[in-house]
């Protein structure tokens, strides 16, 4: 059997399907080592992975100054793209250095799309055999366009595709020249050339895999098998017993709300706070709300809205109402999973799509934008959610569909076929 490194950088959300993943692979006899920032080793380590630390800190960044303003600006691609660079960029250099220590005794490689632009070239550096791993779709497809793009404007198959291509080598353009500096100074390999190694993998029909349901998108006609689309990867269930006071408050009425935006802020978290709670008011409903990193409903609130600094999702979300979260991938399968309404308010990067693909399986009301959001829109997407039937019935369909998935299954399965192939780091690809 193998010794697997993965490798993720952001957020819990990006973290956790990779600790599900590594815990999966080594249920089936292989070794995983899982590779990310330090605010995470107690709890990989708890859960029975190793664990090699690596350069950043998510949390610090996403609560500064320069963090909330790429969450404010970051739903357009160039907001997004300048974020993005500026979070990785001073990282990057040590980052490359870490992946590169956790990396030399290791058999195989699975790195996330974040951690592209320092795994790649590790594996080119070490000549290990790797296997792209995402959480979105990040190949051309003339089905839709990339998930960075501006929803609000559509366009055809062949636009569809170039926004992919163009908007792929933007992100590429603006780190191309940092990336050679690194795998010169540190890796002593040669440069990357202007279109990158993408054209070479895509030839090659390297395994991609994508960890997200198919149900709630299906994977594109017109790519070949070397893209598998596994189900999203869940972690398992533990058991749970709720504190006497979430208990308590689902007792004593009709299921709740949800509201949580995970890791995201805004410059204005005191806002988002007195519309969701003008929102909940206007509605008529009670409300669940998680904390998260934004801080989210600090200080008095009323009897009818509890306030949690945290609680597992997949125990607490069938018991709501209607889930309104902020879009990301992992939020939303878990709540799509639930079966109940989702009422999406996406901030930036992949959220605005995965609010778009709620409202196309009829799960949800159409996304609010974060920029946009009011308590008059909220309330009224909350009363959506909870009294349309059609939806309600919509939302429990997907939710058995998602259920009889196995994205984990999936994966190790992918993963040995390619291990017993023999695999090997491939020339002619910079």
């Amino acid at each position: 059997m193998a010794h697997i490194t993965l490798i993720t950088f952001g957020s819990r959300g990006d973290v956790q399907p990779y600790i599900a993943l590594g815990l999966a692979l080594q249920a089936s006899g292989h070794t995983a080592r899982l590779a990310t920032h330090a605010l995470y080793a107690g709890w990989i380590e708890g859960c029975g992975l190793e664990f090699r630390p690596v350069a950043g800190d998510p949390m610090a960044m996403i609560k500064g100054q320069n963090g909330r303003q790429w969450v404010e600006s970051g739903r357009r691609g160039t907001g997004f793209l300048r974020g993005f660079r500026d979070f990785t960029g001073p990282i990057l250099h040590q980052a490359t250095a870490d992946v590169l220590a956790a990396c030399t005794d290791t058999d195989i490689m699975l790195f996330s799309g974040v951690a592209f632009y320092a795994a790649f070239s590790v594996a080119e550096k070490l000549n290990l055999p790797f296997i792209q791993t995402y959480l979105q779709p990040v190949n051309p497809t003339r089905e839709f366009p990339s998930i960075v793009y501006p929803t609000r404007f559509k366009g055809g198959g062949l636009f569809n595709y170039a926004t992919h291509v163009i908007g792929g080598q933007l992100f590429w353009q603006a780190s191309r020249p940092l990336l050679n500096d690194i795998r010169r100074e540190r890796l002593g390999l040669r440069p990357f050339s202007f279109g990158g190694p993408f054209l070479a993998m895509l030839r090659r029909r390297l395994p991609v895999l994508l960890g997200y349901s198919p149900t709630v998108l299906p994977k594109p006609r017109d790519w070949n098998e070397a893209q598998c689309v596994t189900g999203f990867w869940f972690m398992e269930s533990e058991p749970y017993e709720p504190p006497q006071e979430l208990a308590r408050f689902l007792a004593d009425g009709e299921p709740p709300v949800y509201v949580g935006f995970g890791s995201m802020t805004g410059n204005d978290p005191e806002r988002l706070t007195a519309n969701t709670l003008d929102a909940l008011r206007l509605g008529g409903r009670r409300g669940v709300l998680l904390s998260g990193w934004a801080g989210l409903a600090d200080g008095d609130l009323p009897g009818s809205i509890l306030r949690l600094d945290a609680a597992p999702h997949d125990w607490l979300f069938p018991r709501m109402a209607a889930v309104v979260h902020h879009g990301g991938v992992g939020t939303t399968h878990t709540a799509l999973r639930a079966g109940v309404p989702n009422v999406v308010v996406p901030f930036f990067g992949d959220q605005p799509f995965w609010g778009d693909r709620v409202y196309a399986l009829g799960a949800g009301p159409r996304p609010i934008l974060q920029e946009e959001l009011t308590a008059d829109s909220l309330a009224a997407a909350i009363r959506l959610a909870t009294n349309d039937g059609k939806m309600r019935a919509r939302a429990a369909d997907v939710g058995r569909q998602i259920q009889a998935e196995n994205g984990v299954e999936q994966a190790v399965a992918i993963v040995n076929r390619y291990l017993d192939s023999r695999p090997k780091f491939f020339d002619g690809v910079a």
